[in-house]
Protein backbone atom coordinates (compact mmCIF):
# COMPACT_ATOMS: atom_id res chain seq x y z
CA UNK A 1 0.00 0.00 0.00
CA UNK A 2 2.61 1.98 0.91
CA UNK A 3 4.22 1.78 -2.50
CA UNK A 4 1.45 2.25 -4.10
CA UNK A 5 0.52 5.97 -2.61
CA UNK A 6 4.90 6.50 -3.06
CA UNK A 7 4.13 5.48 -6.81
CA UNK A 8 0.91 8.24 -6.85
CA UNK A 9 2.95 11.21 -5.35
CA UNK A 10 5.71 10.63 -7.50
CA UNK A 11 3.39 10.74 -10.56
CA UNK A 12 1.77 14.35 -9.13
CA UNK A 13 5.60 15.64 -8.98
CA UNK A 14 6.52 14.35 -12.13
CA UNK A 15 3.39 15.35 -14.33
CA UNK A 16 4.01 19.28 -13.68
CA UNK A 17 7.65 18.39 -14.46
CA UNK A 18 6.36 17.70 -18.03
CA UNK A 19 4.08 20.04 -18.48
CA UNK A 20 6.49 22.89 -18.34
CA UNK A 21 8.68 21.28 -20.31
CA UNK A 22 6.07 20.81 -22.89
CA UNK A 23 4.89 24.70 -22.90
CA UNK A 24 8.36 26.08 -22.68
CA UNK A 25 9.04 26.64 -26.59
CA UNK A 26 5.61 28.08 -26.51
CA UNK A 27 6.48 30.36 -23.89
CA UNK A 28 9.89 31.08 -26.00
CA UNK A 29 7.46 32.45 -28.87
CA UNK A 30 5.29 34.56 -27.31
CA UNK A 31 8.60 37.12 -26.29
CA UNK A 32 8.68 37.53 -30.12
CA UNK A 33 4.74 38.09 -30.40
CA UNK A 34 4.17 41.47 -29.47
CA UNK A 35 2.46 43.80 -32.16
CA UNK A 36 3.85 46.71 -30.68
CA UNK A 37 7.25 45.29 -31.01
CA UNK A 38 9.02 45.19 -34.14
CA UNK A 39 11.86 42.65 -34.21
CA UNK A 40 14.48 42.80 -36.53
CA UNK A 41 15.32 38.82 -37.13
CA UNK A 42 11.61 38.37 -38.48
CA UNK A 43 11.95 41.67 -40.85
CA UNK A 44 15.86 42.41 -42.09
CA UNK A 45 17.16 38.33 -40.87
CA UNK A 46 19.52 39.62 -38.60
CA UNK A 47 20.12 41.90 -35.55
CA UNK A 48 21.69 45.03 -35.56
CA UNK A 49 24.96 46.23 -33.67
CA UNK A 50 25.54 49.70 -32.02
CA UNK A 51 27.68 50.89 -29.65
CA UNK A 52 27.52 51.59 -25.72
CA UNK A 53 28.80 55.14 -25.19
CA UNK A 54 26.46 55.13 -21.70
CA UNK A 55 25.88 52.94 -18.42
CA UNK A 56 22.34 52.30 -18.86
CA UNK A 57 19.62 50.51 -17.11
CA UNK A 58 18.02 47.15 -18.54
CA UNK A 59 14.30 46.53 -18.36
CA UNK A 60 12.47 43.41 -18.91
CA UNK A 61 9.59 45.18 -20.61
CA UNK A 62 9.46 47.73 -23.34
CA UNK A 63 7.33 49.54 -20.30
CA UNK A 64 10.29 50.13 -18.65
CA UNK A 65 9.22 49.23 -15.04
CA UNK A 66 11.13 46.12 -14.05
CA UNK A 67 14.84 46.76 -14.21
CA UNK A 68 16.79 43.35 -14.54
CA UNK A 69 20.37 44.79 -14.79
CA UNK A 70 23.29 47.45 -15.67
CA UNK A 71 24.36 47.70 -19.53
CA UNK A 72 28.49 48.13 -19.62
CA UNK A 73 29.62 50.46 -21.66
CA UNK A 74 32.42 50.38 -24.45
CA UNK A 75 31.18 47.43 -25.57
CA UNK A 76 29.09 46.29 -29.11
CA UNK A 77 25.85 44.96 -28.66
CA UNK A 78 23.03 43.01 -30.73
CA UNK A 79 19.26 45.05 -31.39
CA UNK A 80 17.00 42.29 -31.93
CA UNK A 81 13.71 44.91 -31.18
CA UNK A 82 12.46 48.36 -31.32
CA UNK A 83 9.82 50.32 -30.85
CA UNK A 84 9.73 54.16 -31.16
CA UNK A 85 10.75 55.08 -28.09
CA UNK A 86 13.15 51.79 -26.75
CA UNK A 87 15.16 48.81 -27.95
CA UNK A 88 15.49 45.68 -26.65
CA UNK A 89 19.20 44.47 -26.66
CA UNK A 90 21.44 41.66 -25.57
CA UNK A 91 25.10 42.34 -24.60
CA UNK A 92 26.78 42.29 -21.57
CA UNK A 93 26.27 43.62 -18.07
CA UNK A 94 27.66 44.51 -14.94
CA UNK A 95 27.16 40.82 -13.43
CA UNK A 96 27.06 38.72 -16.60
CA UNK A 97 24.86 38.71 -19.94
CA UNK A 98 21.82 40.76 -20.35
CA UNK A 99 18.67 40.95 -22.70
CA UNK A 100 16.50 43.21 -21.98
CA UNK A 101 14.96 46.96 -23.35
CA UNK A 102 17.51 50.14 -22.86
CA UNK A 103 16.81 53.84 -24.08
CA UNK A 104 18.43 54.69 -27.10
CA UNK A 105 20.22 57.93 -25.50
CA UNK A 106 22.88 55.26 -24.40
CA UNK A 107 23.96 53.66 -27.92
CA UNK A 108 26.13 55.28 -30.77
CA UNK A 109 26.03 53.81 -34.29
CA UNK A 110 28.31 54.33 -37.56
CA UNK A 111 24.82 56.00 -38.85
CA UNK A 112 24.83 59.29 -36.96
CA UNK A 113 21.01 59.60 -37.54
CA UNK A 114 20.16 55.91 -36.51
CA UNK A 115 17.57 57.34 -33.90
CA UNK A 116 15.45 58.68 -36.75
CA UNK A 117 15.83 56.17 -39.31
CA UNK A 118 15.35 53.65 -37.04
CA UNK A 119 12.07 55.77 -35.65
CA UNK A 120 11.62 55.93 -39.65
CA UNK A 121 11.79 52.04 -39.83
CA UNK A 122 9.40 51.35 -37.17
CA UNK A 123 6.58 53.49 -38.19
CA UNK A 124 7.17 51.92 -41.38
CA UNK A 125 6.93 48.26 -40.50
CA UNK A 126 3.57 49.25 -38.15
CA UNK A 127 2.26 49.93 -41.30
CA UNK A 128 3.08 47.02 -43.04
CA UNK A 129 1.98 44.53 -40.14
CA UNK A 130 -1.76 46.50 -40.27
CA UNK A 131 -1.99 45.84 -43.97
CA UNK A 132 -0.98 42.01 -43.76
CA UNK A 133 -3.30 41.23 -41.03
CA UNK A 134 -5.89 43.05 -42.87
CA UNK A 135 -4.77 40.98 -46.19
CA UNK A 136 -4.03 43.95 -48.42
CA UNK A 137 -0.94 45.44 -50.38
CA UNK A 138 0.43 48.88 -50.80
CA UNK A 139 2.75 50.87 -53.26
CA UNK A 140 5.83 50.63 -51.48
CA UNK A 141 6.30 46.88 -50.19
CA UNK A 142 8.30 43.94 -50.82
CA UNK A 143 7.56 40.75 -52.35
CA UNK A 144 8.31 39.56 -49.24
CA UNK A 145 5.81 41.51 -47.46
CA UNK A 146 3.24 40.88 -50.36
CA UNK A 147 3.71 37.10 -50.16
CA UNK A 148 3.23 37.05 -46.21
CA UNK A 149 -0.14 39.17 -46.59
CA UNK A 150 -1.87 37.94 -49.90
CA UNK A 151 0.17 34.29 -50.31
CA UNK A 152 1.28 32.64 -53.28
CA UNK A 153 0.29 34.37 -56.36
CA UNK A 154 -1.63 32.74 -59.25
CA UNK A 155 0.42 34.05 -62.07
CA UNK A 156 3.62 36.16 -62.32
CA UNK A 157 5.64 36.97 -64.90
CA UNK A 158 9.21 38.97 -64.75
CA UNK A 159 11.18 41.78 -67.14
CA UNK A 160 14.77 41.33 -66.75
CA UNK A 161 16.67 44.32 -68.55
CA UNK A 162 19.79 46.38 -68.37
CA UNK A 163 18.51 48.41 -66.05
CA UNK A 164 17.10 45.34 -63.50
CA UNK A 165 14.33 43.67 -62.79
CA UNK A 166 10.47 44.04 -62.78
CA UNK A 167 7.64 41.88 -63.11
CA UNK A 168 3.77 41.41 -62.42
CA UNK A 169 2.02 39.40 -59.83
CA UNK A 170 -1.62 38.52 -59.99
CA UNK A 171 -3.81 37.08 -57.17
CA UNK A 172 -7.22 35.63 -57.45
CA UNK A 173 -9.51 34.95 -54.70
CA UNK A 174 -12.70 32.23 -56.09
CA UNK A 175 -15.71 31.20 -54.33
CA UNK A 176 -17.54 28.55 -54.13
CA UNK A 177 -21.21 28.23 -55.51
CA UNK A 178 -23.45 25.14 -55.02
CA UNK A 179 -25.94 24.08 -57.36
CA UNK A 180 -29.09 22.53 -56.27
CA UNK A 181 -32.34 21.06 -57.82
CA UNK A 182 -35.16 20.20 -56.10
CA UNK A 183 -36.90 17.17 -56.48
CA UNK A 184 -39.70 14.92 -55.30
CA UNK A 185 -39.47 11.23 -53.98
CA UNK A 186 -42.01 8.84 -55.99
CA UNK A 187 -42.76 7.22 -52.54
CA UNK A 188 -43.34 9.50 -49.76
CA UNK A 189 -43.72 12.16 -51.76
CA UNK A 190 -41.09 14.68 -49.85
CA UNK A 191 -39.80 17.37 -51.25
CA UNK A 192 -35.95 17.67 -50.91
CA UNK A 193 -33.19 19.59 -52.53
CA UNK A 194 -30.34 17.62 -54.73
CA UNK A 195 -26.67 18.89 -54.90
CA UNK A 196 -25.95 18.80 -58.64
CA UNK A 197 -22.54 20.51 -59.79
CA UNK A 198 -20.15 23.06 -57.68
CA UNK A 199 -19.42 26.07 -59.72
CA UNK A 200 -15.78 27.98 -58.87
CA UNK A 201 -16.40 31.93 -59.63
CA UNK A 202 -13.72 34.60 -59.56
CA UNK A 203 -14.24 36.82 -56.45
CA UNK A 204 -11.38 38.79 -56.86
CA UNK A 205 -8.38 39.65 -58.59
CA UNK A 206 -5.47 41.76 -57.36
CA UNK A 207 -2.32 42.39 -59.43
CA UNK A 208 1.05 44.21 -58.01
CA UNK A 209 3.66 45.23 -60.66
CA UNK A 210 7.38 45.58 -59.19
CA UNK A 211 10.73 46.84 -59.54
CA UNK A 212 13.80 45.56 -58.48
CA UNK A 213 11.66 43.77 -55.60
CA UNK A 214 9.30 46.62 -54.76
CA UNK A 215 5.79 47.35 -55.36
CA UNK A 216 5.39 50.14 -57.49
CA UNK A 217 1.66 50.06 -58.40
CA UNK A 218 -1.75 48.15 -56.98
CA UNK A 219 -4.50 46.94 -59.41
CA UNK A 220 -7.59 45.32 -57.46
CA UNK A 221 -10.92 44.80 -58.69
CA UNK A 222 -14.58 43.75 -57.28
CA UNK A 223 -15.27 45.89 -53.72
CA UNK A 224 -12.03 47.69 -53.01
CA UNK A 225 -12.02 49.36 -56.35
CA UNK A 226 -12.79 53.24 -56.29
CA UNK A 227 -10.98 53.55 -52.70
CA UNK A 228 -7.89 55.56 -52.73
CA UNK A 229 -4.26 54.21 -53.42
CA UNK A 230 -2.64 52.76 -50.46
CA UNK A 231 1.19 53.91 -50.28
CA UNK A 232 3.82 53.17 -47.24
CA UNK A 233 7.30 54.42 -47.14
CA UNK A 234 9.71 52.01 -49.57
CA UNK A 235 12.25 49.78 -47.06
CA UNK A 236 14.87 51.46 -45.42
CA UNK A 237 18.67 50.10 -46.10
CA UNK A 238 20.54 49.44 -43.32
CA UNK A 239 24.62 49.75 -43.83
CA UNK A 240 25.78 49.74 -40.72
Amino acid sequence: MKLEILAILAACLVLPLEAQQIKRPERKSLLDADPAVVYLEQTIGKPLELNVIKEASVFSGKDGQHRVGTLKTDQIVKLEAITDKIYRVRGQGKHGDVVGWVAPWAFASKDPDFVENLRKFYERQMQVQALIAEKQVAVGMTLDEVGKSLGKPSKTSVRKTAEGQAGRWEFVIYEEIKNYVTEVDRQTGAVYRRLVSVTRREKSRTAVEFEEDVVTAVEESEDRIGGSVRIVVPPLIFRW
